[in-house]
């Protein structure tokens, strides 16, 4: 069964040449005589139109036949259809295909198909995911996932790069927040018995956790899913100098917000011999490049997030394309937000995380443009971040985009082994855990920095969705994992 893509049909010249369509039935309009049927098979954002004219069919037609499946052509219907690619007469399309056969390979029930309503919700499409890639919106944002990721691999590959694959199971936590899905093969329903026992024997329930005898367990050791792929990336670039991962990523932090998912992509380069200076300049060359890469390559799925989705979002990412990102110190953005203190529910100080609100100030109100806050204070930032001279700030830095607040953060590494093992010991980590990362810093150890970007954050900016579920195909959440 060879087909052709409907997007390279579209953009062919109506020469007559016989083609093979198969697609999803959008519409079909049917006025007595003359039949119109709207096809789409996912590869662009536009549909084919199927014409047949009963009173004239296409030479060589089998008219019969055409009509017998014309009766089980409704919404949804897959099909198979053949016909002469000629001129289109109709406005926003410049081809349409005379039908000389049509087959519907798969019926649609029009009083059971989910999205044969009129109006869906958003929260009603994620109810039925298995089917939501087939309307417009959700069509436009996977292609555009799917996009972007290239587009990622690309950048990184065309600057010598290499694409490396870390461990989503892991003994180590890398943001020492704890917030991690634990993996083990031991049964909680005999750990469940064992405690009941205890604790009938008066065991306290601060005990508890003496009961799980990790030794036993699948690594021997309490695993856990990664958050994050830094670390193990970090024993790469010390070898082949710049590389990068691209993967999924896990936090068990219970928020059921538009912005948190359980399950994230992430991309995590990291570089040998890059400063803060350094890696402040990929970061900013990075971002507009996926952003000019949307902008010119999804031209079509662009054009619609712009008029339905959120209007503006391509002026927003244009501006942010083609404006130099300003840096300025968090002491310095600190010092500019406090002047307009009365603007936030929550206050600025030195000292503080900046939160969204203040982030969209300084990129929307005070700077109006791309901002990197960098030299962020220790205290808020992770163990592995180079210290200063000054002892109290970090080589940090966020990038924040008008409309958004952050879409990368990123450091230089501390890279000498006694202040890196200080650090560990100070914020009460179990050196014993980085043994092997700390080895890094005692067998030719370099200045190194990197960075990480939340691939869906990312799709959020450019596609103007209001939720973080809606632009990752299953999304996992507190009590959302259906499939």
């Amino acid at each position: 069964m060879k087909t052709e893509l409907i997007k390279d049909i579209l953009t062919s010249q109506p020469d007559g040449r016989t083609v093979t369509v198969c697609g999803w039935v959008r519409t079909m309009r049917d006025s007595k005589n003359l039949v119109f049927i709207q096809v789409n098979d996912g590869s662009c954002f536009a549909s084919i139109q199927l014409t047949h004219d009963r009173t004239s069919p296409a030479p060589g037609a089998d008219a019969a036949a055409i009509e017998q499946s014309l009766a089980n052509v409704t919404t949804g219907a897959s099909v198979r259809a053949t016909g002469k690619l000629i001129a289109s007469p109709a406005s926003g399309q410049s081809v349409e295909v005379t039908l000389e056969t049509l087959a519907v390979l798969g019926a649609c029930p029009t009083d059971s198909y989910p999205l044969q309503k009129k109006a869906t919700s958003m929260e009603f499409l994620r109810e039925n995911a298995h089917l939501r890639a087939r309307t417009n919106t959700f069509g436009a944002v996977f292609r555009m996932r799917s996009q972007l990721a290239f587009a990622l691999h690309t950048f990184f590959q065309e600057r010598g790069f290499f694409y490396i694959n870390t461990p989503e199971i892991t003994c180590s936590d890398c943001e020492g927040a704890g917030e991690m899905f634990q993996v083990t093969t031991l049964s909680m329903e005999k750990l469940a018995r064992l405690a009941v026992e205890k604790g009938a024997a008066g065991m306290k329930a601060d005990d508890a956790e003496k009961l799980v005898n990790y030794g036993k367990d699948f690594f021997g050791k309490k695993a856990s899913l990664t958050v994050s792929g830094q670390l193990e990336a970090e024993t790469l670039a010390t070898a082949l100098g710049r590389v990068y991962t691209f993967g999924p990523t896990f936090r068990a932090e219970n928020s059921n917000t538009t912005r948190h998912l359980a399950e994230f992509w992430m991309c995590e380069p990291e570089m040998a011999f890059f400063d803060l200076e350094d890696d402040m300049d990929i970061q900013e060359e990075f971002v507009k490049y996926l952003l000019n890469w949307a902008l010119t390559k999804c031209a079509a799925d662009m054009a619609f997030f712009d008029k339905r989705i959120q209007p503006g979002v391509i002026e927003t990412l244009r501006h942010v394309v083609e404006t130099p990102f300003r840096r300025v110190s968090y002491t310095e953005a600190i010092e500019a937000l406090e002047k307009r203190a009365d603007e936030f529910a929550f206050k600025p100080y030195w000292g503080c995380d900046l939160q969204t609100e203040h982030e969209r100030c300084l990129t929307e109100k005070i700077f109006k443009c791309p901002v990197m806050v960098y030299n962020y204070p220790k205290e808020i930032k992770a163990f592995y971040m180079k210290l200063n001279d000054d002892g109290k700030t970090v080589k940090a830095v966020d990038v924040l985009v008008p409309g958004l607040g952050e879409i990368i953060g990123g450091s230089e590494r501390e890279e000498n082994h006694d202040k890196l093992l200080a650090r560990i010991n100070e914020l009460g980590l179990n050196p014993a855990d980085y043994d092997w990362y700390l080895d890094l810093r005692k067998f030719g150890t370099v200045p190194h920095s990197g960075f990480g970007l939340g691939f869906e954050r990312l799709l959020l900016y450019v596609t103007g969705m209001a939720n973080i579920r809606d632009v990752i195909p299953y999304p996992r959440a507190p009590k959302l994992a259906d499939f």
